[in-house]
């Protein structure tokens, strides 16, 4: 078992000599902390996911390098043996530094979509918009991830930068990089070398043969490439979400682009999920014929056109199903 700290009391508590430990061996910190996008400091400490793994543990020790006061969280899934040693390795490390440290235990039952599963338990159980460690290579994994499952701007652009994802303008290697350098063994998920997850074929094998295929080092290029996808999605969102989706007319004159959108907006924001591609298509054109019409999508949602005004309305059995409506 690998432990988070050396055997040596740990000497980096204040932001200053952090700093130096680190410039001694990647240059001057403020380059690093230029690409990263930690919140502005505040009067309490910036909540920090901790897993323990190298990018977390480079992220806290960025944030602390910042000068903001830091909570380190770490969730127990209590999926694999030693989960509880290393939970107890994560506080160690929160306690040498200063920072405060939260447990969330909660056990993940092994079977299908255990990555699906113990991701929604870490966001039901986590503070909003805590900061997370996910860096550069994440953000190419994830967009092929969602090239390969028909996403559209929206899952092209992946993880949006800021402040809950500090440090997505950093590489895997260089989050390596500062543990190296501070003498810290982060701890080793086995996990990620499986083959098992589509996420880790997309990582060993997938992007490396790109890479290979082309002659060059494709994850700046597909991060490049998130961000404006996510730019264009972000001023297509403003553009359709100044069409009235209540009147026919203005949405049928509308271009495609922005009636689907302001469409797929108003459903998503309805039944807190957005409509497949072939309800959206149905819709459409439906919108389009100019007609009166009902037609009752997934998730309990009617959308009823009469004499040219549009309503979306929750079904009662969906309300009641869903426990936020009365």
């Amino acid at each position: 078992m690998l432990a988070i700290v050396s055997s040596s009391p740990y000497p980096y508590a204040a932001s200053a000599a952090l700093r130096l430990a680190l410039s001694q061996d990647l240059g001057p910190v403020d380059g690093l902390l230029r690409r990263c996008a930690f919140a502005e400091p505040t009067d309490g400490p910036v909540a920090l996911a901790v897993s323990g793994g190298p990018d977390s543990i480079a992220m806290v020790m960025l944030a602390k390098a910042a000068g903001l006061e830091v909570d380190v969280w770490h969730v127990d899934h209590q999926i694999r043996a030693g989960s509880a040693t290393e939970a107890a390795a994560v506080e160690h490390f929160a306690q040498a530094i200063g920072a405060g440290f939260r447990l969330v235990r909660e056990k993940v039952e092994p079977g299908a979509n255990l990555e699906a599963r113990a991701r929604e338990l870490r966001k039901s159980r986590l503070p909003a918009g805590i900061a997370t460690g996910h860096t550069m290579d994440d953000q190419a994994e994830t967009m092929l991830i969602n090239l390969l499952r028909g996403a559209g701007t929206r899952g092209l652009a992946a993880m949006e930068p800021g402040p809950s994802k500090p440090i997505l303008g950093l590489r895997r290697s260089e989050t390596e990089a500062i543990c190296a350098a501070l003498g810290l063994m982060p701890i080793r998920d086995p996990s990620n070398l499986s083959l098992d997850f589509v996420r880790n074929r997309i990582r060993h094998e997938v992007l490396p043969l790109m890479a290979e295929v082309v002659s060059r080092d494709l994850v700046p290029i597909l991060y490049r490439s998130s961000l404006l996808f996510g730019q264009d999605d972000s001023e297509l969102d403003a553009m359709a979400s100044s069409i009235d989706a209540n009147d026919q007319a203005s949405l049928a004159s509308a271009p495609r682009v922005l009636r689907r959108r302001r469409l797929r907006q108003v459903i998503a924001q309805s039944v807190g999920y957005p409509p497949s591609y072939e309800a959206l298509e149905a819709l459409d054109a439906r919108v389009v014929e100019g007609r009166n019409f009902r037609t009752q999508l997934a998730g309990g949602l009617d959308v009823t056109c009469r004499r040219g005004r549009i309503s979306y309305t929750m079904s009662p059995v969906a309300k009641d199903a869903s426990g936020s409506r009365s």
